[in-house]
This record gives structure tokens, sequence and C-alpha cells, in this order.
């Protein structure tokens, strides 16, 4: 009960402590759900979804899962549509959150595209206490209020540069900082929705005939936590195999796995291992994500052709 309940607490935040978005480790592979800019920069019309099981082993642990569809409808307009399915405790907690996005490209030189991109949606808010284990309600503590889809609404706006062999970008998703859990007496709240920065890079360079490696970065920041860097480096063989690895600064190492099984369908696969205090915990086996893309040819790219980012 005292684990899931300190689970719970740091996945809403507190007064002092800023509440982050769901973490990735294959971001990019998922790079709508935290910029709109990237609507339609594929060329095709993409469907992905992604399941993440954090601290597997741990009861109540955080599960994520997100599907986003987005595609071109002109040579510069890009459409898409994304939804993120936070959970913690075992359905205590359930943050749902869907937006829709509009990107427009202007082409800057031979080769490199700048997308502006904006979203709006909202965010569904889910907690019953009912589900926490020897639950005992109490009149006088303000957390026993359950919540049932609280709606919240919000914006966000991103840049996005790309080109056959780089990529980089700058996002904020959600720019409404929503408090909930307000208690009058004292005028204060027990979490805030903050805004997160998001910077994404990364580039593809040929190693040989076969193989080519694709080192990215994201780096995250919200005000109230500390600095999240993720690093990763992937090799990808005849465009078909990926392996590679990845490092969160100070929180975890990580093994990914990505294999193209047709010209349409990719999937994903990578593997946590916490470098901290929680890491070494016997109930703790690691985050797991599953990651499933498929594509299909539109007039705007009429033929099969590689598609690194």
């Amino acid at each position: 009960m005292k684990k899931i309940i300190i689970i719970l607490m740091l996945s809403l935040g507190v007064q002092l402590v800023a509440q982050q978005d769901a973490q990735y480790t294959q971001y990019m592979y998922n790079t709508l759900s935290i910029n709109p800019a990237y609507a339609g920069s594929r060329g095709a019309l993409s469907l992905a979804g992604l399941h993440r099981s954090q601290w597997v082993g741990l009861d109540g642990a955080p599960t994520t899962q997100t599907f986003n569809i987005h595609s071109p409808v002109s040579e510069r307009v890009g459409l898409g549509f994304s939804v993120v399915n936070d959970e913690i405790g075992n359905g205590t907690n359930q943050d749902t959150y869907f937006d829709a996005s509009f990107s427009y490209t202007v082409p800057v030189s031979l080769n490199g595209k700048l997308s502006f991109g904006l979203k709006a949606g909202g965010h569904l808010l889910n907690l019953d206490f009912n589900r926490l284990q020897n639950f005992n309600p109490s009149p006088t503590t303000l957390q026993e209020s359950n919540i049932d889809n609280k709606f919240s609404p919000n914006f966000g706006a991103g840049i996005y540069y790309h080109s056959e062999r780089f990529y980089a970008g700058l996002s904020v998703p959600n720019f409404l900082e929503t408090q909930h859990f307000d208690d009058s007496g004292s005028n204060s709240f027990i979490a805030t929705d903050r805004m997160n920065w998001y910077l994404i890079s990364g580039f593809v360079t040929d190693l040989s005939y076969d193989w080519k490696f694709k080192p990215t970065v994201l780096f995250k920041a919200v005000d109230g936590a500390p600095l999240q860097a993720d690093l990763s480096a992937n090799f990808l063989y005849r465009e078909k195999l990926t392996l590679g690895a990845a490092y969160r600064w100070s929180a975890a190492w990580s093994a990914l796995f990505g294999y193209q099984l047709s010209d349409k369908l990719l999937l994903g696969l990578a593997y946590d291992r916490e470098i901290t205090e929680l890491g070494n915990s016997s109930f703790n086996d690691g985050s797991f994500e599953i990651f499933l893309r498929f594509e299909l040819l539109t007039k705007y790219r009429k033929i099969v052709t590689p598609r690194f980012f």
C-alpha cells in the first residue's frame, strides 16, 4: 500500500514537484505525441501505436498506451490525431490526452524543410481511491475525493526541421497549466500540470553499404523537476533490422530492437533497466515497450523510399 501511494504521488505531483508527461524509450518513432509539427512529415498516411509497461513486477506500476495517425493533405499541410492513455495504481489514477494537430511546411533549402505545428485537445482525469488495497476513507483527507472524467482543455505548438538525413524539433505539447485538487481552505493545489519543453534531434549516416548509424537525442525540461536527457544509438542493417542502445541520464539503460516487417509495417521493441535505487529492488523487473507503425502511400509519396525519421 505504501509503495502504491508513493508512486501515485510521484505520478500526480505535489505542491513542490511538477508533473511531467509520460516518457518513451522509442521516442524517435513517437514524435507526433510530443511535436505537432511532425504531422504529415513522412509523406504517407501513418498509423502508430505504442504500449509501455513500466517497472514490471511492481503492483500498481504505470502503464502507457499511445495511438496516433497523421498524413499530408496537400504539398505543405499535414493533419494528425493523437491519443495518450496513462494509468497508475491499477486504475487508481488514469489520464487520457487527446488532440488534433496541424502543420504547415515550407522548403528552406534544396532538401531541407521547416514545419510549424499547432495542436488543440483536452485531458480527462479519473481518480478512484477505492481501487487502492486496504483503503480506509477518512473525511478529513483531501486526496480521497474521487474524480470522474474531469475535462481540461489545452493546446500546444512546435517547430520541426527535417531533411533526408537530419532532423531537429522544439515543442511545448501543452501550454495551459491546469491545477487539480483545489483545497479552498488553504488556497493550494495537490497537483499542477506544468509546461513540458521538448528538444529532439537525430541524423543518419552510412557506415558501409549495408549498415547505417542513427543517433538521436531528446531533452525534456519542466519547471520544478530535473532536466531529462535521453541519448540513443541505433544501427540499421539493410534498412530492415535495427539494433541499438540508449541511456536516460541518471535513470536507466535501454536496449532497442526494430524490424521492418514489410514496406508498410514496422515493429519496435525496447527494454529499460533502472540504474537508480528502484532498479535494484527485487520487485522491479525493468520496463518494456512495444511499437507498431503501419503506413500507406499517398499521392505525395508515390514510391517506396526510406523515411528514416
